[in-house]
């Protein structure tokens, strides 16, 4: 969100957007009773934070271990050149990747962490040779898989 559009919200706003992000499908209806607006008011500061990109979608939290995808992979990758066409080559490439869930350039000795969902070790070197090494300008992966997952949120602290 840029700084303009975050100086805009007001306390009425983050707390519209702290209910839906506990709760995407709360009713209109439920949210303005919680919030302390009547409907209308309600529903227009939500179409305008969808419209200013503040709200950028609706998901739901799936446990990966029910699904078959319950191994989390994190990796590094260094690519071997930092040109701009290589960097944008890359990253349109990995949203093509269903595995790869997650993606964030980085500052540091490694340009790009991913977290890659699978469901086993094996699952996954088959992933890394197939597709993850042939990703474009990728030089070096360093992977390490988590034992354990102990806190998964996607509700920001506002």
């Amino acid at each position: 969100m840029a700084e303009s559009t975050a100086s805009k919200l007001d306390a009425n706003d983050l707390k519209i957007l702290r209910i839906l992000q506990e709760d995407a499908d709360v009713s209109m209806q439920d949210l303005a009773e919680k919030v302390g607006l009547s409907h209308t008011p309600c529903w227009r500061r939500v179409s305008r934070m969808k419209d200013e990109g503040v709200i950028i979608g609706k998901r739901m939290i799936i446990d990966g271990e029910r699904v078959g995808k319950g191994v989390n992979v994190l990796c590094t990758v260094e690519l071997e050149h930092h040109h701009e066409d290589i960097l944008e080559n890359f990253e349109k490439a990995v949203q093509n990747c269903p595995e790869i869930i997650e993606c964030f350039m980085m500052s540091g000795s490694r340009d790009y962490l991913l977290r890659i969902a699978v469901g086993s070790i094996a699952e996954y070197e088959k992933f890394m040779k197939q597709t993850l090494l042939h990703l474009p300008g990728v030089d070096t992966v360093d992977t390490s898989f988590a034992l354990k997952q102990v806190k998964v949120t996607t509700c920001l602290p506002i």
